[in-house]
């Protein structure tokens, strides 16, 4: 009788503070705090044109130079930045698989076999029985089974974290078609500064010609008694000055192709394999003429940082998931013996089920500091979106004003060239005749050489801009494409 008022006892007692527990689990809530930042209206950012026409796979083609599709295959092949971001991709997708692990039942096969001291208090008879698995003696105690948990997400917890998950590999894929783009309008934008450098060294050994024949026709003119000696020096002080500009134009363009070797994923072993850029320079790009309707759609920083923004929320909603019971079922079936020889008998069978119950009860600093976090990671994430899709609609607008711009700038020197070559090819034939003084024409070749220098660098800036805003459209990135992210990662 005592016996069982005992057993009872144990049983109200256990029954109460269950009770208790549940109870002082509903006393943990997660804190009222909310974020403080709302993503930008979309509809608010003066997006009104047209949508821009698509780049399509291997922009950079039009520009028909065969060594520039060569130098951007093989930096999309070896560059060590879109390896990097590869691995990062990589790493996503096996967290998402491990987020979305626990949604499925987990099954184990666990066994053991222990030789041990069985205690005299416990399950074991007393040693005066005689039986070998007796309290006090040593024995072999074995268990084989098979153990199913599944955790039950009644609340969604696991969900919300599966959510993330996917949004963070999203964003990681996202990221490497921004890095693929970004390279292959970096090689682009290199070579047409590896074009201008060859331009520039041209006009500096130009130069350097137009000077030693005008100290020879100095000379020339001296020994006729047309000119002195004040001439002579004069224009063999021009001449190492103009061999100096050559040198130092030259030097710019081995830089250039250093510069190229690197963004490729070579080293100098591709120095020698480098030569002169074709550019079809007025080569046709599918730019617009203003802000188009889809240009965040069309981004993929801007997606992917919209893709944090979802997983951050995601983020936050498992956190305050945590506040609640997490319910799991769990089961059990295998062998349980005393004794090596016993193991698989079929009185050793052992099973069982049922639920398992976990609560938050002594654990509200860590809840509440988690989610506190939660919603600190979606504001900063929010905040990253905002100020990614500011840069995006301002690089947009600049390349546009900045292209137009250069096109104006372009026939304005081009008017100038014509001009200055003119007065340098009069200069030359007045001097020649005796009729004007070799100042007149090394002022005059100083301004042809000026317009030619400042026609190659307007052609390089006019080509890069168009580069940089058909990168600033997100290139070749196509959103409707399924798949887009990878379809991008593999086409640039």
């Amino acid at each position: 009788m005592n016996h069982n008022k005992s057993r009872m006892a144990r049983s109200v007692t256990l029954a109460a503070a269950a009770l208790g527990g549940a109870l002082l689990a509903g006393c943990v809530l997660p804190p009222k705090a909310e974020p403080r930042l709302t993503p930008l209206d979309e509809q608010r950012l003066g997006l009104a044109g047209a949508a821009a026409p698509h780049a399509g796979d291997g922009w950079w083609k039009a520009f028909g130079d065969a060594q520039l599709d060569r130098l951007i295959d093989e930096s999309l092949a070896n560059n060590p930045s879109l390896a990097e971001a590869l691995a990062r991709v990589q790493g996503a997708q096996a967290q998402a698989v491990a987020a979305g692990a626990p949604l499925r039942p987990g099954v184990t096969l666990d066994g053991e076999e222990t030789r041990q001291r069985l205690s005299e208090n416990y399950i074991y008879p007393p040693p005066q029985y005689g039986f070998a698995a007796s309290g006090g003696n040593m024995a072999w105690l074995g268990q084989l089974g098979l153990n199913l948990n599944w955790d039950l997400d009644f609340w969604g917890r696991q969900a919300s974290l599966l959510r993330e998950a996917r949004a963070q590999t999203r964003a990681a894929e996202l990221d490497r078609v921004s890095a693929r783009l970004a390279l292959s309008g970096a090689i682009a934008q290199a070579y047409v500064q590896l074009y201008q450098a060859y331009a520039l060294a041209d006009i500096a050994a130009q130069a350097e010609r137009q000077r030693e024949t005008l100290l020879k026709l100095t000379q020339d003119r001296v020994r006729a008694g047309l000119d002195t000696q004040v001439d002579v020096k004069t224009a063999e002080a021009a001449l190492p000055q103009a061999r100096a500009s050559r040198l130092q134009a030259e030097s710019q363009r081995d830089l250039a192709i250093h510069n190229l070797a690197a963004l490729s994923g070579r080293g100098a072993d591709a120095y020698a394999s480098i030569g002169r850029p074709r550019l079809t320079l007025d080569a046709a790009l599918p730019l617009p003429t203003e802000l188009p309707l889809d240009l965040l759609a069309r981004r993929p920083d801007v997606l992917a940082a919209k893709a944090r923004v979802e997983a951050a929320t995601a983020g936050r909603q498992a956190a305050k998931a945590a506040f609640l019971p997490d319910i799991s079922l769990k089961a059990f079936a295998g062998y349980q013996a005393v004794g090596i020889d016993d193991l698989f008998d079929s009185g050793s069978k052992i099973y069982g089920f049922g639920p398992a119950l976990h609560l938050p009860i002594f654990d509200a600093q860590r809840l509440k500091a988690g989610y506190a976090g939660a919603t600190a990671e979606l504001d900063a994430s929010i905040a990253a979106y905002n100020d990614t899709v500011l840069k995006a609609v301002r690089d947009v607008a600049d390349q546009i004003t900045l292209g137009d711009s250069l096109a104006q700038q372009l026939a304005q020197g081009q008017q100038r060239l014509d001009a200055t070559e003119a007065a340098y090819a009069l200069a030359q034939r007045r001097y020649a005749a005796g009729l004007s003084s070799q100042l007149v024409v090394l002022n005059a070749e100083s301004n042809v050489l000026s317009a030619r220098r400042d026609m190659v660098t307007l052609t390089a800036s006019h080509v890069i801009a168009r580069v940089t805003l058909l990168l600033t459209l997100g290139g070749s990135f196509d959103p409707n494409t399924p798949n887009a992210a990878a379809a991008a990662g593999a086409g640039a």
